[in-house]
């Protein structure tokens, strides 16, 4: 009978979604599983200069530095109101990032990023500095991860992962 043959595959060209996802997630979860796995004791040092900032510390941090992002994003929309449409949903989940943060939004960009996107920046110079902060910001979190408990550290871990779709998607906006 013919329907006992196979199909052929299609030749695949270039990495696999599966190969580059593998990398993002062992990352994310190396870390994750050494947030889990720690059990909040400081072996390793003395002194209060070894250690390791609280998770409340940690995600007040993180949440500055998102209040941070949204004014960039404000500042952006701001001064290149064509920019609204992409602009928008980006900023509206930067938004949620720092609610989920227990932060409040604030007007004022952190000094932790760079300087805010100005009006006489050109359109594809405002989202390469957009997507350039995003990439600073997702790179932060994840350096961040080790020092949450799970539930903080997955938390973290997805919002790092939004700012590198973030990323990814104005910079392919920006060319």
């Amino acid at each position: 009978m013919p329907y006992d043959e196979p199909l052929p595959r299609p030749a695949r060209t270039g990495p696999r979604r599966r190969s580059l996802l593998t990398g993002a997630v062992t990352a994310a979860g190396a870390a994750l599983l050494a947030a889990c796995s720690d059990d909040g004791s400081d072996t390793g040092s003395s002194g209060a200069a070894g250690r390791r900032p609280s998770a409340a510390q940690v995600r007040a941090t993180i949440a500055k530095d998102s209040s941070g992002l949204l004014a960039e994003y404000e500042a952006a929309i701001t001064a290149h109101p064509r920019l609204a449409d992409r602009l928008g949903p980006l900023r509206d989940n930067v938004l949620a990032h720092v609610k989920a943060l227990g932060g409040a939004p604030k007007a004022s960009p952190s000094p932790a990023r760079s300087a805010p996107v100005q009006a006489p920046l050109g359109e594809k110079v405002t989202l390469r500095r957009l997507a350039d902060a995003e990439r600073a910001l997702a790179d932060s979190r994840r350096g961040a991860l080790a020092d949450l408990p799970g539930e903080d550290a997955r938390l973290l871990a997805s919002i790092a992962a939004a700012g590198d779709v973030h990323a990814y998607l104005l910079s392919e906006a920006g060319r």
